[in-house]
């Protein structure tokens, strides 16, 4: 079985068949027996009188979903197809427009348009509802239906209808599909600054993060004078991906430990590996409130044992660890089940609070984030039935540093921190000769 994290729940809404799943239940209690006797019942009844003839298939699946459904946003039932399309996300490619997408509400929202896709050079946001797709109304179609309708073979077009706050009229958004490459790890030179780029954790994560790491070096020698590490909009992936992604900047210590109802569950990964690849660099890490599981842990584990500076926005807030558990046989599919939570290295919970920066940095302006109080906030605390924080609670209430109104960014949070490597940027994040202008 293999440890899963991530937010981007993408094809998957959850339940199960207690008539596949719970053989052994028929010595339980009697409690427990009527629950299995009900359902029996409820399956027969439906089978034989419902309007339409229903698959035993067809029932199973959807009473596995129901089931699964009802625990957390993130446990979740996939039938062989689904878990097909997941092996895909992590290890291979596909054809679509590359959205991590959730359900809400029988809603789709997207959770995040991955770099370089149609969807974001389409201008897709995370918050957005898709509620159409090539005119055909997404209301009443599961969400793992939703997603099917969105791959399709590469160079063919899809217009996804997009209801966005603060938008009076749905916004059409043609795009052509094309193959999405699982291609987690990016990297370039900002004069004498590395920049690496995770969008997510897939099996090749660490491998990219150990050439990214070596370009950088092979390029600027001994003159490298630190890296940034942008984890913004990372819904996660595989826990063992963020261990070893951690191990790659740190020398020793704790990366992240685990806890759950069985004693199985509760285990501590520690660093390994060579050792910190950057030989002791300084690093600023970037997060935002799309930054997620796997990729809170390495923020977590980077934070805590005091390696790095973290800038940005609280993340997401995703702390809980979910297990790949296949279910009868190559035909079952297979229950993504949240098994346990996660805590950084320090022993705190960020379940439903989130990693809280260093430096808390936005990239929009004062007046910019006026109009975004007004809109409904998007984070693990507000998904329904999500795992109850554990003591602290998500600040809110935090100063950030903001762009001038009026001057044009790029990207504010990344020149941030590129400014604080460089020498350019005051702790204060003003330039150093506006600052020694200031001063006569």
């Amino acid at each position: 079985m293999r440890h899963y994290i991530s937010a981007g729940l993408g094809v998957t809404a959850g339940f199960v068949s207690a008539l596949a799943l719970f053989p052994a239940a028929q010595a339980a209690d009697s409690t427990a027996n009527h629950g299995l006797d009900l359902i029996r019942e409820a399956f027969q009844r439906v089978r034989a009188e419902y309007v339409r003839p229903v698959s035993d298939s067809e029932l199973v699946s959807a009473a596995i979903n129901g089931m699964v459904n009802s625990l957390d946003p993130h446990s979740a039932y996939m039938d062989p197809k689904e878990m097909a399309d997941m092996q895909i996300q992590t290890t291979g490619v596909f054809g679509g427009v590359g959205l991590e997408v959730t359900g809400e509400n029988g809603q789709v929202k997207v959770v995040t348009a991955m770099d370089d896709t149609p969807a974001s050079h389409a201008g897709i946001k995370t918050g957005d509802f898709i509620s159409a797709i090539d005119g055909v109304s997404l209301q009443g179609v599961s969400l793992n239906d939703a997603v099917e309708k969105m791959r399709g073979p590469a160079r063919s077009k899809v217009t996804l209808t997009i209801l966005r706050s603060g938008e009076k009229q749905p916004l059409d958004l043609t795009m052509m599909r094309e193959i999405i490459p699982v291609q987690s790890v990016k990297s370039e030179v900002k004069g004498d600054i590395g920049y690496i780029r995770i969008s997510s954790f897939s099996e090749n994560t660490d491998s990219g993060v150990r050439k990214a790491i070596a370009n950088i070096r092979a390029k600027l020698g001994s003159n490298v004078r630190g890296y940034v590490l942008d984890l913004r909009n990372n819904p996660g992936g595989l826990l063992d991906q963020a261990i070893k992604v951690s191990s790659d900047f740190l020398n020793a210590g704790i990366v992240v430990s685990t806890r759950g109802r069985n004693p199985e569950d509760n285990e501590r990964f520690d660093v390994k590996g060579s050792g910190d690849l950057t030989g002791g660099r300084p690093i600023e890490v970037l997060i935002n409130g799309g930054t997620a599981s796997a990729a809170e842990i390495v923020s977590g584990a980077l934070q805590d044992n005091r390696r790095v500076t973290i800038i940005g926005d609280t993340s997401f807030g995703k702390g809980s660890v979910q297990t790949i558990i296949p279910l009868g046989g190559h035909d079952g599919g297979a229950l993504r089940l949240t098994t346990a939570r996660y805590y950084t290295p320090s022993g705190r919970s960020i379940q439903a609070v989130g990693i809280t920066p260093d430096i808390a940095v936005s990239n929009m302006t004062d007046k910019e984030q006026t109009q975004a109080d007004k809109e409904a906030p998007f984070s693990e605390a507000t998904l329904a039935r999500h795992l109850d924080p554990e003591g602290a609670h998500r600040k809110t209430d935090v100063v950030e540093l903001r762009p001038e109104q009026g001057k044009k960014y790029d990207d504010f949070q990344l020149d941030y921190a590129v400014g604080r490597l460089d020498g350019t940027l005051t702790p204060t994040g003003l330039p150093r000769e506006q600052t020694a202008d200031a001063s006569h």
